[in-house]
């Protein structure tokens, strides 16, 4: 029987304002799940190369150890929402853990590629549903009015994950054997499994239904078409080459006819009608636009440091931590602004102060001060944080509580797609423009015009943010006394 903490019973925790002691209790247990799952992503990829080496494999082929995990990650999302309202948020997101954890000690112990990258999966099943479901716990438990403060927290795993990755990932190449990659998962999923158990609390996620199967194979293989033909870019140079494009086209064709079926079934398997609300379908767009923004412009820099300037990972890592300070900087305040003025003026201003951080970068050189870049690099840090979550917070805030267990997987594929396609995208802009064999200061040329791109998208993330401003949530502008209302006309199952 689970020890989870309860609610006083004359409290509306959709209608109070303050933050009770145990929603910050079951917040840190969420994060050290979420972290957990998300830092592995980024600290496999500084490994690949060693990989290849123990396992004597090449680079096209030890790549399957990151783009297995992303397919399951894919394919593994869109169900999470039906499972949450069919076996409850808390039951799942314990399985996920123990999915998550027992494949990381598997993954510890491969003796090969094939065996590794089959692990890799088991993993990721896990993986993908431990943000999601996490999210989606945070969101029944917060409440509307208190979803920015807490959801801020919440969501910093995911934008300090990318750059605590690489330096973590350093550390234990350079001090311990590549298995201790996937090994350092194992207590850290013991203890939050343990916190999980006694700490969550059973969460009412709505009525389940049967299973939409056809929505399931169309989603799954959609998604993961997608994702595969955007992780080719690392074995292939172009855009239009057949192993990238063809499963992208495939991907989006079967995305069209899931959009087709969801709106002809009673209960799909994600409810593309959300997006009839301008709020959360303005919110989605921001969050896929600075989705493309943040990640894709996550693998510029420390490129930079390591091509151009021949720094070492881990002080590559180092270097890029101001980022995530700039992020670190603003989450107190985050919270608080976000409910104050809504998640689209917020976020407007996030962007906006993302795009003038950027500028900067796209005139660096070979001798460029490294502490004048890392200043920058603090200045984009304040904008990803003020821009992020405030647009996800906006998202969750529009939807009533049956509404949150589809909005929380569509979200996430959301964010993932971005990335990848943002990534995909700069990482070709930069190669072509390098060229073969260039010197250094050719090179540092193509980062300038790799970070123009980038400035590109992050711009084009202003459309989405003024949409979202436009059609924030009236509950915003009432007063506390309607507010509380009409908060409390829907409270969220706890």
């Amino acid at each position: 029987m689970s020890s989870a903490p309860t609610q006083p019973a004359n409290l509306d925790p959709a209608a109070s304002d303050r933050i009770e002691p145990y929603v910050w209790k079951i917040a840190g247990v969420v994060i050290l799940g979420m972290i957990m799952s998300i830092l592995d992503t980024t600290i496999v990829n500084v490994a690949l190369r060693t990989l290849g080496h123990d396992l004597h494999s090449s680079i096209s082929q030890i790549q399957w150890v990151v783009t297995g995990y992303l397919l399951s990650l894919a394919a593994v999302i869109p169900i999470t929402g039906w499972a949450a309202r069919r076996y409850g948020a808390k039951r799942v997101y314990m399985t996920s853990l123990v999915l998550f954890t027992a494949g990381s000690a598997l993954c510890a112990v491969a003796a090969s590629t094939t065996t590794l990258v089959l692990f890799r999966v088991l993993q990721g099943i896990g993986g993908g549903m431990i943000m999601p479901v996490g999210q989606l716990i945070m969101a029944q438990v917060a409440g509307p009015r208190r979803m920015g403060r807490v959801m801020g927290i919440v969501s910093m795993p995911a934008m300090l994950a990318p750059i605590l990755g690489p330096v973590v990932g350093g550390l234990i190449l350079q001090n311990l054997h590549w298995s201790w990659i996937f090994l350092v998962n194992v207590p850290i999923g013991v203890i939050a499994f343990v916190a999980g158990w006694r700490t969550l609390p059973e969460t009412e996620s709505g009525e389940a239904g049967r299973l939409d199967v056809v929505g399931l194979a169309l989603l799954s293989t959609a998604s993961s078409a997608t994702v595969y033909g955007l992780s080719q870019l690392g074995t292939h140079s172009s855009l239009t080459a057949p192993a990238v494009i063809w499963p992208i086209i495939i991907g989006v064709l079967l995305a069209g006819a899931f959009c087709r079926h969801a709106l002809r079934v009673e209960r799909p398997l994600l409810d593309v009608r959300l997006y009839a609300n301008r709020v959360f379908g303005a919110a989605s767009l921001t969050t896929f636009c600075l989705g493309a923004a943040l990640f894709g412009a996550m693998i510029l820099v420390p490129l930079y440091y390591q091509e151009v300037r021949h720094e070492s990972v881990i002080v590559t890592g180092l270097l890029v931590g101001p980022q995530g300070l700039g992020m670190l900087l603003v989450m107190p305040l985050m919270g608080r602004l976000t409910e104050r003025f809504g998640g689209g003026r917020v976020a407007l201003f996030g962007v906006t102060i993302l795009c003038l951080g950027t500028i900067p970068l796209a005139f660096v050189g070979t001798s460029t001060s490294i502490l004048y870049i890392s200043l920058v690099l603090l200045v984009r840090g304040v904008g990803i944080g003020f821009a992020f979550v405030p647009a996800m917070t906006a998202a969750f805030a529009a939807l009533r509580s049956d509404q949150l267990s589809d909005a929380t997987p569509q979200l996430n594929v959301l964010q993932r797609i971005g990335g990848a396609i943002g990534t995909a995208v700069l990482a070709v802009v930069l190669q072509r423009a390098s060229g073969i064999a260039p010197s250094a200061t050719k090179l540092a040329s193509a980062f300038d015009h790799a970070y123009w791109w980038s400035l590109g998208i992050a711009m084009l993330s202003l459309i989405p943010c003024l949409v979202l401003l436009r059609a924030e949530n009236p509950k915003a502008k009432l007063s506390p006394a309607a507010a509380n209302a009409e908060s409390t006309a829907e409270p969220l199952g706890v």
